[in-house]
């Protein structure tokens, strides 16, 4: 045996084996490109960092999250597209596209459906929800858990809102949600599907008048530096939704499914923590702002449902009666 082979073949495997050791764990880390749609500082951003958090924590790292906030991956569409192909691993979006992907999930965005926040996440935490959660297995998608952004109020740049009149000619954005468009279409409004990217740039110009959105988006977005008017109107509550592809899902064990989906339920807390904060303190906010704040008194509410009476027909025959009476019983 010579000198080498007593003395530095030992440490050389060792060094082999630790370098392949290495190599391996590199290897079988699972990065998963996590994309949303706004900034890091929004209740998007607080459920991306709880599930990165847990996630990691509870898979010693096997998987690495890499946050793309603020449509780096594009608009909400692309990115679910994208995580059906299985180029993106996972998705926090807002129910504004989703019901091309699952039609069903339309039945949450109908105005004034929801009594109140509690209501709707009975609503989306029971069996309904969890039934229109599973309708994403049909199309290649692996849907979670229920986030939530808040109900939607209305911004523009034309005129206060105090009842259906106000909001006739109104050019306002709305998310690519047949649901949306159908009751401002009967309200008067001329309802412009946008991707959200575009949206603050289409208000500077004056291409729109005026968008609809949660506080929590109005706030993080800080349109009051491009909108005069809010109307507090609480016409639709918009919910959210954490996915992931087919491909990731099919990969994990039954035991890191299980972590992920715990940590989506954490991330949903998380959430909607958030929204409650943003409800009790956005408004003093934005009128510090400078925005001109109004709010939707009971009966003008009802005057806005009254006027919405033909687009509930239409609702009923795309969603069913018997689903809208379940929803609104749902203690």
């Amino acid at each position: 045996m010579t000198l080498f082979t007593r003395h530095f073949a030992p440490a050389a495997m060792a060094l082999g084996m630790a370098v392949f050791g290495f190599s391996g764990a590199a290897y079988a880390q699972q990065e998963v490109k996590l994309g949303y749609a706004l900034a890091t500082t929004s209740h998007y951003g607080v459920a991306a960092e709880k599930w990165q958090e847990v996630v990691e924590a509870e898979t010693d790292g096997r998987y690495v999250f890499r946050h793309f906030p603020s449509s780096g991956l594009g608009g909400e569409r692309e990115v679910i597209e994208g995580v059906q192909l299985g180029t993106v691993e996972a998705t926090i979006v807002s129910s504004g596209t989703l019901s091309n992907f699952v039609p069903e999930t339309g039945v949450f965005d109908i105005p004034f459906l929801f009594r109140d926040l509690a209501h709707a996440r009975a609503v989306l935490d029971g069996p309904i929800g969890q039934e229109i959660l599973a309708k994403f297995d049909d199309v290649g998608l692996v849907a979670l858990a229920w986030g939530e952004q808040g109900f939607r109020h209305i911004t523009n740049n034309r005129n206060a809102i105090a009842g259906p009149a106000d909001v006739a000619g109104l050019k306002l954005r709305t998310m690519e949600n047949p649901t949306h468009i159908t009751a401002f279409e009967a309200l008067g409004a001329a309802p412009t599907p946008m991707a959200w990217p575009e949206v603050i740039g289409a208000l500077q110009q004056g291409t729109i008048d005026g968008q609809e959105n949660p506080l929590s988006v109005i706030t993080s977005a800080k349109l009051s530096e491009v909108q005069k008017y809010l109307t507090l109107s609480g016409h639709v509550y918009s919910p959210a939704m954490l996915l992931v592809s087919k491909q990731l899902w099919d990969g994990m064990s039954e035991e890191d499914q299980e972590i992920f989906r715990n940590a989506a339920s954490e991330a949903v807390t998380a959430m909607r923590g958030f929204v409650d904060d943003v409800e009790t303190s956005g408004v003093a906010q934005l009128k510090e702002a400078g925005m001109d704040v109004g709010e939707l008194s009971t009966e003008q509410k009802a005057m806005f449902q009254n006027a919405l009476g033909s687009a509930y027909e239409q609702y009923y025959g795309t969603y069913g009666k018997e689903l809208i009476d379940r929803i609104i019983a749902t203690k």
